[in-house]
């Protein structure tokens, strides 16, 4: 397995993100991050890459646009024991991306506030998340997808020892977890929608 050198940071739940990116720092992962997980990094002194520099854009939209772009999911989804995904990447000058540490807006625990209004709901309904860490899962022979900040300190352990690396069965395991994970927030956003806009047709 490859060593992880760049590792893409966004998340709603920033429980540990800050010890996590500060290991990750130190061993040398170049870290790319957006909104406000890039300011908390940054305010705790952790030098991040905001998304806007890779991408070329600033967020739009009221942040419904940030990581929508093409360099990171060139980055994430490349094969990286093929050649021709190797030499495309340097033909349009995007790194790769080795791991994705993204979990998700809190949909369900919007909609489990009685006074919650509509149209929070439907902002808690992320897009860019999900996609990116499916990407990763789908490439998960290559890059690491974390979605659970109760994973941190069991990477960083297997980091430290393997020197920098994650093994297939580590990056498997993960995998699963973000179809889990997905597979779950579609159907609570399916039971809400059916619910509040009709879906018996």
């Amino acid at each position: 397995m490859a060593k992880i050198k760049r590792a893409l940071i966004s998340v709603s739940d920033k429980t540990g993100i800050v010890e996590f990116a500060r290991e990750l720092s130190k061993m040398g992962v170049e870290i790319i991050s957006s909104g406000g997980t890039a300011k908390a990094l940054e305010k705790e002194g952790i030098k991040t890459i905001e998304v806007g520099k890779i991408t070329g854009f600033p967020p739009i939209l009221d942040g419904r646009v940030k990581t929508l772009h093409f360099p990171f999911y060139a980055g994430i989804l490349a094969d990286r024991s093929k050649k021709d995904h190797m030499e495309t990447l340097k033909k349009y000058k995007v790194d790769p991306i080795d791991m994705v540490v993204v979990n998700l807006y809190p949909f369900e625990q919007v909609i489990s506030r009685p006074d919650a209004p509509f149209e929070e709901a439907i902002e808690n309904i992320d897009i860019g998340g999900p996609c990116m860490i499916r990407a990763a899962a789908k490439n998960f022979e290559h890059v690491a997808v974390i979605v659970n900040p109760l994973r941190y300190k069991d990477i960083l352990v297997e980091m430290e020892r393997e020197n920098g690396e994650l093994s297939r069965e580590t990056k498997a395991r993960l995998a699963r977890e973000v179809f889990a994970m997905t597979s779950k927030y579609d159907t609570t956003i399916l039971k809400y929608l059916s619910k509040n806009i009709g879906g018996n047709e």
